[in-house]
Order: structure tokens, then C-alpha cells, then sequence
């Protein structure tokens, strides 16, 4: 399965942006997708998970109440709807997927650059 994420850009301070990921390749089975982040020099960020079954949605603290994840009309598609965007928000956003039976996310996309300038 390969996941394809689109949507970063340069974006100043305040702004908002909306990143696309969609799945593609053999069937495979998916719990959830989401996104987790990584800017320079840090560890890894949890960012946001939309679960399919009850289209439950859940988000790192850093992000509750500026971004909001979606799912798409076709099958296994999210969106991330980020506003209120700051330099803390600049880093490289990976689509990411949970198998059916997995604790976690555990297959990752190639990545694409968000970055906030004031």
C-alpha cells in the first residue's frame, strides 16, 4: 500500500492550509489513518487519527482546536484542516496507517513540507 500525502506549502503566521492523503495499491485492511509530524531536530509528533469505525477522531495536544481531520468520499482518504498556524506547526507531516489488530500507527507516507513564516 503506498500512501501519498499533498497539500504542504509555505503559509505565513495566522494562515491555514489543508493537507490530502489518499491510500492506494493492493486492498489492505485499515483501522485508521492520520498524521504525525517531525521538525527539525525533534522526535516525532502525534498529530491527529480518524478512525473509521464510529468515524472517531482524536488529536495530539498541541494541535485540539486548530486542526481538524476528515475522511474523504473515496475509501480510505483523509484530510487535515490546520488553522491558527505558527512556526511550532513548520515541520514534515507523514500520512500515516493503522492495520486492522495494530496498537498503532504503522506504515507511513513520504512526507510532505508544511512551513509557517511570520
Amino acid at each position: 500500500v503506498q500512501l501519498q500525502a499533498s497539500g504542504g506549502g509555505l503559509v505565513q503566521t495566522g494562515g491555514s492550509l489543508r493537507l490530502s492523503c489518499a491510500a492506494s495499491g493492493r486492498p489492505f485492511s485499515s483501522r485508521a489513518m492520520g498524521w504525525v509530524r517531525q521538525a527539525p531536530g525533534k522526535e516525532r509528533e502525534f498529530v491527529a487519527c480518524f478512525t473509521w469505525s464510529g468515524n472517531r477522531t482524536t488529536y495530539g495536544d498541541s494541535v485540539k482546536g486548530r486542526f481538524t481531520i476528515s475522511r474523504g468520499n473515496a475509501k480510505h482518504m483523509v484530510y487535515l484542516q490546520m488553522t491558527s498556524l505558527t512556526d511550532e506547526d513548520t515541520a514534515v507531516y507523514y500520512c500515516a496507517n493503522q492495520w486492522v489488530g495494530a496498537p498503532d500507527f504503522g506504515s507511513y507516507g513520504q512526507g510532505t513540507l508544511v512551513t509557517v513564516s511570520s
